[in-house]
């Protein structure tokens, strides 16, 4: 692309990957590092005919809520979009993406704004997918986020989102893959942070050399974290040595502790997971004479809490794996009143919804594809189906359209919804939503 001469933009709005939004000689434009009601000169770095993507060149009128960034390398790492924007700032800014998406998306708007759950805005991140590179060019290995919109890794020596021991260790991490046989055959590390472990599981391409092995344990005595390593499929991740503390995570409003592996999923953020765990207890109000469906439970991170309340509980999951977990989990914590089911839920049918039976209430964490083809499964006249829905969303696009269904199809009201600032200084909006039938 020529050198393009700069130009002039009003900004509107930020859009779902937290971009300005600007609209110049009749295209919408999205602008990196610009933030709204601010005036910003520009550089179209992606063209296309009823759009641009375009880089901020120079702020010419700053919002006042724009802020210095926390982190230094913010700009060109590709782990956060949102660190020059004011905290609190960031959260109205993402209420304001999800009640757009219910509005353009779903034609519908809550007839109550749930207060949003905020936490606290660095070093809150507990799991992470680390990219890894050899580039003796670069002065040797990169541990960090892909730069963005990029496949390139960060240069860089801190992270101030990952627990701050964790970011002290990118450089002795660095040091130890450098001196590795493998180094060139290790392209990424997981990163698990229990409450008593941690776990940094390294991908593997091809196997350590005996003389690895006398370094990862010296790694792990000095810095007391656990190594694993991971050759295919999940399947084959496993520690590299004996280790007596295992990754957990606990909910003590609930008495419950909770094991995992670090390939399985859980919330990145424990202390906002607390808290949203309490605002759905909140909202389904579960009561002991009542059977509720938990669908896309994973090991129970829903499921045991309600079950606490001593209703029936049934939850499905796609993952044999984590209904393994979740029964495991169960049975731990002395939960009895609780069964869990493996199941393709995107392969739901009205048929198969109608042989689980019937459910005074649900609870749907879904993934970001979310959850159309259970909600399609649901009766139209409503016979049979659950008085109220509780809806937790990693994705306000598909939890629109979900809702959009459930309101102008399934006859349900859309009570109330809010955001949960699950990832804060990126643009990923997790939200709740509670939708009754009248």
């Amino acid at each position: 692309m020529a050198k393009q001469t700069p130009r002039i933009a009003d900004i509107e709005s930020l859009d779902q990957e937290g971009r300005g939004v600007a609209h110049v000689d009749g295209k919408v434009i999205f602008i990196e590092g610009a933030l709204p009601f601010e005036r910003v000169q520009f550089v179209s770095h992606h063209v296309k005919s009823t759009y641009e993507i375009a880089t901020t060149t120079e702020v010419l009128k700053a919002s006042s809520q724009r802020v210095t960034p926390g982190c230094q390398y913010f700009g060109t790492c590709g782990g956060c979009a949102m660190q020059h924007l004011e905290f609190s700032a960031q959260v109205a800014a993402k209420q304001r993406m999800l009640e757009a998406d219910l509005w353009h998306i779903g034609r519908i708007r809550p007839e109550k704004i749930l207060s949003p759950i905020q936490g606290t805005p660095w070093h809150y991140r507990h799991k992470a997918r680390l990219r890894v590179r050899y580039v003796e060019k670069k002065g040797g290995v990169l541990v960090g986020f892909n730069e963005k919109a990029s496949s390139y890794v960060t240069f860089m020596d801190s992270c101030e989102v990952l627990p701050k021991y964790i970011s002290d260790l990118i450089v002795p991490l660095k040091t130890l893959i450098g001196q590795l046989s493998i180094k060139q055959s290790l392209p990424q590390i997981e990163l698990a942070v229990g409450e008593d472990a941690t776990v940094l599981l390294l991908r593997i391409l091809e196997a350590l050399d005996e003389r690895d092995l006398p370094l990862l344990q010296a790694f792990e005595g000095q810095y007391g974290v656990q190594l694993w390593t991971q050759t295919k499929g999940p399947n084959t991740a496993q520690p590299l040595f004996d280790h007596g503390d295992r990754l957990h995570y606990s909910l003590p409003e609930y008495s419950l502790e909770y094991p995992f592996s670090p390939i399985e999923f859980t919330q990145v953020n424990p202390g906002i997971n607390r808290v949203m765990i309490r605002r759905a207890m909140q909202l389904l109000q579960p009561q002991a004479n009542e059977r509720i469906a938990d669908f896309f439970c994973g090991l129970g991170n829903f499921t045991l809490p309600i079950a606490r309340s001593g209703a029936q509980v049934y939850g499905v999951e796609g993952s044999q794996a984590l209904v393994k977990r979740a029964i495991e989990n169960a049975s731990l914590n002395g939960v009895h009143n609780v069964e869990f089911a493996e199941s393709d839920l995107f392969d739901m049918t009205p048929e198969l919804l109608q042989e689980l039976g019937y459910f005074d209430k649900w609870l749907i964490d879904p993934p970001r594809d979310g959850a159309m083809e259970l909600i399609k499964s649901l009766p139209d006249d409503g016979v049979g189906a659950p008085g109220r829905i509780v809806y937790v969303s990693c994705n306000p696009s598909t939890l629109a359209r979900d809702v959009a269904i459930l309101t102008h199809v399934k006859d349900y009201q859309l009570k109330a919804a809010g955001v949960m600032n699950m990832f804060p200084h990126t643009a990923h909006v997790e939200s709740i939503a509670l939708l009754e039938r009248p």
